[in-house]
């Protein structure tokens, strides 16, 4: 029996009602471009054409919308005083300035020198490789005239030999009174 003395507290439990929650939007303190990029569409501009997949259709000139980046969370931590402000653009590496300090001063002026010096021994290696080139262009031209003058000495000994070759060639008949001289004391 003790049974039935709980099932009515079952029902009086049941009909109770929780009361309810109220869940307002609450506006952001902050504005949206502040933790999120926007999207950024860019427009095309198309002319006539005819349709890649149906050579029976033809488009007329329209503008074509392209959503190139979809928006996203700005991950960047802010500067503000409140800590969710945004800086004004994220920052290219490229012209951002050099960090300084006393080492890369240091090494920075020792590659200057080097640079210098180099350049130093680059004009003197020039000056000495304009004086090479004027020496080899003189070699080449007094090569060339001892080539001719070779071939003329050549010649010349070709010719002596021939020339001291021909008294053994020439005749050995006397000469005759008729081709004798006359004697210039003769009257």
């Amino acid at each position: 029996m003790k049974s039935f003395y709980l099932i009515p507290l079952l029902f009086l439990s049941a009909c109770s009602t929780a009361p309810k929650l109220a869940v307002l939007p609450q506006s952001p303190s902050l504005a949206a471009d502040t933790v999120r990029y926007p999207e950024v569409v860019r427009a095309y501009h198309f002319g006539r054409y005819v349709d890649p997949s149906d050579d029976l259709v033809m488009h007329e000139q329209h503008t074509v919308f392209r959503v190139e980046e979809n928006t996203q969370w700005d991950l960047h931590p802010g500067t503000g005083g409140n800590g969710f402000s945004k800086p004004s653009s994220p920052r290219d590496a490229a012209y951002s300035p050099l960090p300084v300090n006393d080492a890369v001063l240091a090494e920075i002026n020792a590659q200057k020198l080097a640079t210098v010096q180099i350049m130093m021994q680059t004009r003197t290696l020039s000056a000495a490789l304009g004086q090479f080139q004027t020496a080899l262009a003189q070699t080449k031209t007094n090569l060339q005239e001892t080539a001719v003058l070779r071939a003329a000495v050549n010649d010349m000994k070709h010719r002596l030999d021939t020339l001291e070759a021909a008294p053994e060639q020439l005749p050995t008949t006397p000469l005759s009174a008729t081709n004798s001289p006359s004697d210039p004391l003769s009257p």
